[in-house]
């Protein structure tokens, strides 16, 4: 990391905090607070101890975050892919809302969540990732091993590939260091790598960092949605490995925040980007596509060992409640809506279902899919059915290779293949009773009424916010009377950057 010596604009955050809180504060109140968000990379939700993983301790640290806050159990990213999701999560709005439907840059109009914190004086960090936080100059960071300049050589380099856990120590302790030599409060975003392909043991010598377990194949539990073969069981075995990885690095700099006197004015969230980088997960809009580990602790305020299982929270939220536990002023236009009142054990209205997307890979191939999600059902819609055949990291490597083997003389095993290669129309799940996905329900009449109200409401949602797939959709299915519903007419982006054309095939 380069050294950082302070100058006039590195200093006037500092100074403006020092002058707020010699003016304007009460005796014995605290000060303001600080912020760690910490993602994992392509951690599927139910890999988590507390989650319900029967893995033998799996994640102890990640369980004891649980244990000390608030845990959410209908958590969703809105978007299961790497730069998409965290973008969502510092704007506000849904990836077709914010000028990056795919891996583009957020477009320039749309605020994000550091200019604001650093108008109101914190210290902006980024630890892992930080490529997939775009235009970087936006974002000004001020400091964080690839902070000024974040190419994919760089984070390699001053992390270890992500993956070595005493440069992430030594990183986010210079970090907290600073912001204590500068008095001023901090948000600080920690990524780890880990699970994200490669896995332990896969790509070379230079992913094999020290791990504090190994797992077998005969440890591990094969997923619902991927069939139980010797060749998927041996990736799997990798993918829990680099698992328990991360979790290992979320406990160290979790030691290292106390260490450093930071516990009780810190607000920590845990979450991951989006599920794991195996068929019918990432990349996708399937209940374990977007489903999230969210876990929040929030000494004296969220209760330790609290489970919120009626409360729908999504990534396009984390900014508006992020912005009004700091107190600071409401930005615009964002889709979310701030959930903190939830973390204070609060009643508050809230939504009883989620919306989620997919539209690009990071090679421009257009997949749009959009879903809404509900405590019991959920329904997809697949415009690019008919138009392109599914091809992204999830359908690469062992676990894909041996499902297309297998199909060769399994019929089940071939019908998922096809199923995710070429997809269909649109998809309906009971997810209280099929929470793997494995029977559509699209044709069944007795779903019928079902299939209809959540058409609407998936139609009412792209109206709200303006998505560029809703046009299709309403003429794909004859919906009617969508704008009814909100009278007070859409809300645009005026100069929102252009959709190439590749995108909206």
């Amino acid at each position: 990391m380069t050294t950082i010596r302070p100058t006039l604009k590195r200093l006037l955050p500092a100074l403006l905090v020092a002058l707020c809180a010699s003016s304007c504060a009460v005796p014995d109140e605290p000060g303001p607070i600080n912020f760690l968000l910490i993602t994992a990379d392509d951690l599927e939700w139910s890999t988590v101890g507390v989650y319900g993983s029967h893995v033998e301790a799996i994640t102890p640290n990640i369980d004891q975050l649980a244990s000390e806050g608030l845990r959410f159990t209908n958590a969703h990213v809105n978007i299961a892919v790497c730069q998409p999701s965290r973008q969502t999560l510092l704007t506000g709005r849904y990836p077709h809302n914010n000028g990056a439907p795919g891996f583009h840059p957020i477009a320039d109009d749309v605020p994000i969540l550091q200019e604001s914190l650093r108008r109101a004086g914190y210290l902006n960090g980024s630890i892992g990732k930080t490529r997939h936080l775009q235009p970087t100059e936006r974002f000004g960071w001020d400091l964080g091993p690839d902070a000024d300049n974040p190419g994919e050589g760089i984070w390699m380099h001053h992390l270890g590939n992500g993956r070595d856990i005493e440069l992430y120590k030594k990183y986010t302790t210079e970090v907290l260091r600073l912001a204590k030599e500068e008095s001023r409060p901090f948000w600080l975003m920690l990524n780890t790598h880990d699970p994200h392909k490669p896995f332990y043991g896969d790509g070379g010598e230079e992913y094999d960092y020290p791990v504090s377990r190994k797992y077998s194949p005969e440890e591990i539990e094969v997923p619902g949605f991927l069939p139980d073969l010797p060749e998927v069981r041996e990736e799997l075995a990798k993918y829990y490995t680099s698992v328990r990885r991360a979790d290992d690095i979320v406990g160290a700099i979790l030691e290292i925040l106390d260490d450093e006197g930071f516990r009780e004015n810190t607000l920590v969230m845990f979450l991951s980007d989006n599920g794991s980088s195996f068929p019918f997960a990432k990349s996708n809009v399937y209940l374990n596509s977007t489903k999230t580990p969210w876990i929040v602790r929030w000494p004296g305020v969220a209760a330790a060992g609290s489970v919120d299982t009626s409360h729908f929270i999504s990534g396009i939220d984390y900014m508006p409640t992020i912005l009004e536990a700091a107190g600071l002023k409401e930005v615009p236009d964002m889709d979310g809506e701030s959930f903190l009142a939830l973390l204070k054990g609060e009643e508050q209205g809230w939504r009883t279902s989620v919306f989620t997307e997919y539209n690009t890979t990071f090679h421009e191939l257009a997949l749009h899919m959009r879903a809404i999600q509900n405590e019991d059902f959920g329904y997809i819609y697949n415009p690019f059915y008919g138009r392109e055949k599914v091809a992204m990291e999830a359908s690469t490597g062992p676990t894909w290779d041996a499902m297309v083997e297998a199909g060769r003389t399994d019929p089940a095993i071939q019908a998922r293949v096809d199923l995710f290669y070429n997809r269909v129309p649109e998809e309906l799940y009971n997810y209280k009773t099929d929470p793997d996905a494995l029977v559509n329900l699209v044709a069944d009449p007795a779903y019928a009424d079902i299939l209809a109200v959540l058409r609407q409401q998936l139609a009412n949602e792209m109206y709200r916010t303006d998505d560029f797939m809703l046009e299709r959709f309403k003429e794909e299915f004859g919906i009617k009377g969508v704008e009814g519903f909100w009278p007070l007419g859409r809300r645009g982006l005026a100069n929102a950057a252009p959709v190439s054309a590749r995108v909206l095939r």
